[in-house]
């Protein structure tokens, strides 16, 4: 069948996100992939309402909700199925096949993402010229912002404006600037990236409320997730990206001082005090929202060869043919298969082809306890030998232990958080039908516990972060 593939490229508030859903839902059916959990439930949510949960999936790592006939599907890029055919598809955030940790997986959508009848593509502008060397007849659509942004220079904390959004990039640096608004300001809402969809939710709530009005945010708000912000500040413009300390570039930096102003209202960005002042160059780079063209995206080897365990690491070693495609450092996913071959951790058993495949597969459980690659391997090898021992299944006694652990909803906000992390795992393997004997069991009661724990976070950081008598 004829298609279009179509890119839809701009700054922050262009309703690129906005077009390619009232594109998707004039087609029978649909998916979009988009970069975080919140904003696919944030999406999930919307679409519902408006047509009804029995026409809409949401896959995510963590979450599966499909009704029986689905017409569209809302999903993270990592969990977009790719054998549903589909009428149309969408992917967002595109310019992130440049980040060194997630990019390939945007790589591989770019090439392989296509709907029957339409695609399309969203992001910045600072794509366009990668796009149009993998796909030479796409069709671009430049949207310009619907706002002015413009920069405020350099502010203390307790002199900043409502409605303003703070950022910054540690999570014990949200928790500290949150303390401080709440004893100078009367309170602010936080938002992490590693939060619950429903913690998030709550917190946002009372920020969009006006009962907290100051929001102290990771830099997770600066993929696409709405809010009514009139300022943002930054705490640093310094970052830890999985292996260094490094500066944002000035796009980067774009992206989040975007999430100022909405539709047609201005939006401003600024410095918190004692943070040096940005530089001209990067303050007009901004305001004008004209950046650099990114280069290169990253790129790794999906073709693995599955005889033996070295020759999967092989595979994933493999480079690219392209100059534009960078092969990415070694993964979560990579790094535990690697500490298993080269502790000959499985050097007892004979691997068949299959069991090779299911070792690579459970190896890409994402490590959201963070505990360290002897704790994650001892999971990931616990999962796989009785899946491949114990008549195809994991062990339920083991995965009830797991869950208990969770379901205890006592703490403060880092045990919470801690226990949160803990049921992520859990909820991540009860989503693997193969996996576990009664996926709807454990779905539930995972989803369960976590909402549980979320519902207690929230009371917890309103406890801390809420001053009610200031705020009056």
């Amino acid at each position: 069948m004829t298609h279009r593939i179509k890119a839809i490229l701009g700054p922050t508030n262009t309703g690129k996100t906005y077009m390619a859903i009232n594109a998707m839902l004039r087609h029978d059916t649909g998916m979009i992939g988009v970069p975080l959990r919140l904003l696919a439930r944030e999406i999930y949510d919307k679409i519902s309402i408006n047509i009804g949960k029995q026409s809409v999936a949401l896959i995510t790592g963590e979450e599966k909700y499909i009704p029986k006939y689905p017409k569209y599907y809302i999903c993270t890029v990592e969990a977009m199925p790719t054998d549903i055919p589909m009428d149309f598809v969408a992917v967002d955030e595109v310019q992130l096949a440049n980040d060194s940790e997630r990019g390939h997986i945007f790589t591989k959508r770019i090439y392989e993402s296509r709907g029957l009848k339409e695609t399309i593509f969203l992001g910045s502008d600072i794509i366009e010229p990668i796009l149009k060397k993998i796909i030479p007849d796409i069709e671009i659509q430049n949207k310009p912002r619907l706002s002015n942004l413009s920069y405020e220079g350099i502010k203390k904390i307790s002199r900043l404006k409502k409605r303003t959004a703070i950022i910054a990039f540690s999570v014990n640096r949200v928790y500290e600037i949150a303390d401080f608004v709440r004893q100078q300001n009367g309170g602010a809402a936080v938002v992490l990236g590693a939060l619950s969809p429903r913690t998030r939710n709550a917190q946002v709530d009372i920020y969009q409320s006006g009962e907290a009005d100051y929001l102290v945010a990771t830099d997770a708000i600066g993929m696409g997730l709405n809010m009514d912000i009139d300022n943002i500040a930054f705490d640093s413009i310094k970052k830890f990206d999985g292996t260094k300390y490094r500066y944002l570039l000035p796009y980067e930096i774009g992206q989040i001082a975007g999430r100022a102003g909405r539709y047609k209202s201005n939006g401003s960005f600024c410095m918190t005090h004692p943070s040096p002042d940005l530089s001209l160059d990067i303050i007009s780079s901004i305001e004008k929202h004209s950046f650099n063209d990114i280069n290169n995206i990253k790129w790794r080897n999906s073709d693995l060869k599955y005889d033996s365990i070295k020759t999967i690491l092989d595979s994933l070693k493999k480079r690219p043919n392209l100059s534009f495609l960078k092969p990415i450092m070694a993964g979560e996913d990579h790094l535990t298969l690697e500490h298993i071959y080269e502790n000959k951790l499985l050097d007892y058993r004979n691997l068949e082809i299959d069991e090779l495949r299911l070792l690579w597969e459970i190896c890409q459980i994402p490590d959201y306890r963070q505990t360290g690659i002897d704790n994650h391997t001892k999971i990931v090898l616990k999962i796989f030998s009785d899946i491949t021992e114990n008549n195809g299944h994991l062990d339920d006694e083991w995965l009830e232990k797991e869950v208990k652990y969770s379901a205890q909803y006592q703490g403060d906000i880092d045990g919470l958080s801690n226990k949160i992390s803990f049921i992520r795992t859990c909820n991540f393997i009860a989503n693997k039908k193969k996996w576990v004997k009664d996926t709807d069991y454990w779905q539930e009661k995972t989803r369960a516990i976590e909402d549980k724990l979320s519902d207690t976070l929230h009371e917890r950081l309103m406890q801390r972060f809420i001053d009610k008598r200031t705020s009056i």
